[in-house]
């Protein structure tokens, strides 16, 4: 979109200056481009509060010139706004007026945008949005440039600047011009968003994410995304040059996207909504049929610039496609592969296993177990943390976990070894400090000890751990140092085992954390299909190797990781 907008706006100066080569408009508007993905970087909060005042000005500049030209040119235009003329209009172009639709798809391009901040807002404040001010001032803008093309039907190709009256064209071009930036800016945070959404759910390799506001969560900037953006943008505006390729390629991807959409509505309404089959049927019908008439007559466009987003979207598909897939098969080979607890402590002794201070965090995709990479670290290096904690982060499919349901915590093996099992659960949406979610953790095995010590020392069964009670914050709140809760009473642990304990995971916390995670290589057998070796060896292996290791992604302090390094057959 940024790119046929920006040059769409841009073009508006030939009308001023009708010798202007288009070079030089396509060298403007990929100065624009290029300045609207550096400002990326500074995020949007800066200037975030002009965004509604520019697109209130340019909403009511459309309306305002629409009206204009409908008193000036031809008042009786308000009549097509009558369904008859739909049929009218069919009955007489026949096949050219179906072949008209792929422009004419056009129109409504762009008013998707509105929803790309659908997380940010309301529903009701969308719907008020689009019902009580864009969708009146389209209609007035649209219906206004009909009227003066019914007079000046020479001027189809620029009608939008040739409609506006002479002594506001400049006022109005600028605010159009700012009004794309604004838009396609819509679109950039959207697909940031999306993307760091299919990062959490593992259909995307790991980018690094920087979260712009500390009040607005969904503000974040992703550097690689936005050049790749940039690079294909420019790419796309110098090899096309002229808006109309650019507009059969955008107005075949928003009508696709449509209709996709439309069809994956019959799952919501009758797996979420638990609507009828009917309802469901029925919708689809009803909204399927009308996208896909525009989505016939952009099929016909595919040679004059519809193949573009084709080409992009099966890249972009195979690359999610091949990094779930490697990403699932890691973690099978995982779990198949996982060594019993009991079966390690039995070849304790004769390993010779020396325990050092400090806490060591084992980071897997393993939630219960001993992931195959700690088997692979100890055999080798035959030492271990005093207190040892298997963490398994897991992303689920919603934006946010409550706190209460954040951290289930149990203990495995017998109690002298301080061994516990950890699952941490994220949202997409959820910030992942590491710094945090080291006190957090701390603090939670705690009031685990604390509540296995009131159960009656349960031992082996993982617990949700809810909130931290107010004794269990106060009583490491000085011994962690980072906990900002300030209590000037130190409470005591009831139970002397539990204060011993817990008295051990501060003096460890003190000595230090290690991070150890697994550096692994994963490679198909030998025996495996063309099409899995490809994928593994060739797509996953290529992204694996250029996307950020995953201690970087989570923030983990160099000086404290440890990595074990496998090799996955799968």
């Amino acid at each position: 979109m940024e790119h046929v907008a920006v040059l769409s706006a841009v073009s508006g100066i030939k009308i001023k200056a009708p010798n202007l080569h288009d070079n030089y408009t396509v060298f403007i508007a990929c100065i624009i481009i290029m300045g609207l993905f550096a400002l990326q970087h500074y995020g949007t909060h800066r200037v975030g509060f002009l965004f509604a005042p520019i697109l209130i000005a340019w909403l009511v500049c459309i309306a305002v010139v629409g009206i204009y030209n409908m008193i000036l040119w031809n008042p009786h235009v308000i009549r097509a706004l009558s369904p008859y003329y739909i049929y009218k209009f069919f009955k007489v172009t026949g096949k050219d007026g179906w072949s008209s639709l792929g422009g004419i798809v056009l129109c409504i391009t762009g008013a998707e945008a509105m929803f790309a901040d659908l997380g940010h807002f309301s529903k009701l404040s969308l719907r008020m949005a689009f019902t009580g001010v864009v969708y009146p001032c389209l209609i007035l803008a649209y219906m206004g440039e009909a009227a003066y093309l019914s007079k000046n039907k020479a001027d189809l190709q620029i009608s939008f600047y040739k409609a506006i009256p002479e002594f506001v064209f400049w006022p109005v071009f600028i605010i159009a011009t700012l009004a794309t930036v604004v838009g396609s800016q819509a679109i950039i945070s959207a697909t940031f968003s999306i993307i760091s959404q299919c990062r959490s759910m593992k259909c995307f390799p790991r980018v690094k994410i920087i979260h712009k506001s500390s009040e607005i969560h969904g503000q974040i900037y992703i550097p690689e995304v936005n050049w790749s953006l940039m690079v294909l943008c420019l790419v796309v505006t110098i090899g096309f040059k002229d808006t109309e390729h650019i507009g059969n390629a955008y107005g075949f991807a928003v009508i696709t996207v449509m209709f996709v959409t439309t069809c994956l509505m019959f799952l919501v309404i009758t797996t979420i909504w638990k609507r009828t089959i009917f309802a469901a049927l029925s919708f689809v019908t009803i909204f399927g049929s009308l996208e896909l008439l525009y989505l016939s007559s952009c099929l016909v466009k595919i040679h004059k610039g519809g193949w573009l987003p084709l080409l992009i979207s099966f890249i972009v598909l195979c690359m999610m496609c091949a990094w779930h897939y490697g990403t699932s098969k890691k973690h099978d080979f995982e779990l198949q592969n996982k060594v019993c607890l009991d079966q390690l402590l039995s070849f304790t002794p004769s390993l010779g296993i020396v325990q050092v201070p400090g806490i060591g965090l084992i980071c897997s995709n393993i939630a219960t177990g001993v992931p195959p990479m700690f088997a692979h670290f100890i055999t080798n290096f035959p030492a271990i943390h005093r207190v040892l904690i298997f963490v398994s982060l897991q992303s689920l499919m919603v934006p946010k976990v409550p706190p209460n349901e954040q951290f289930l915590i149990g203990r495995i093996g017998p109690p002298d070894y301080r061994f516990f099992q950890c699952v941490v659960r994220y949202g997409y949406k959820d910030d992942r400090d590491i710094y945090e979610f080291e006190n957090k953790l701390i603090v939670r095995v705690a009031e685990f000890l604390q509540q296995e010590q009131d159960d009656g020392g349960g031992g082996q069964t993982m617990s949700l751990i809810e909130k931290p009670s107010g004794p269990i914050v106060s009583a490491l709140a000085v011994s962690v140092g980072k906990n900002k809760i300030n209590q000037k009473k130190r409470v005591r642990f009831q139970g002397t085992h539990v204060r011993d304990e817990v008295r051990e995971l501060v003096e460890a916390r003190e000595s230090g954390v290690a991070y150890m995670m697994g550096h692994t290589c994963v490679m198909a057998r030998k025996s495996s299909p063309f099409l899995k070796k490809f994928a593994i060896d060739v797509v996953y292996d290529f992204l694996r190797r250029n996307c950020r290791r995953p201690a970087v992604a989570l923030g983990i302090p160099h000086a404290a990781l440890i990595e074990v390094g496998m090799a996955y057959h799968v």
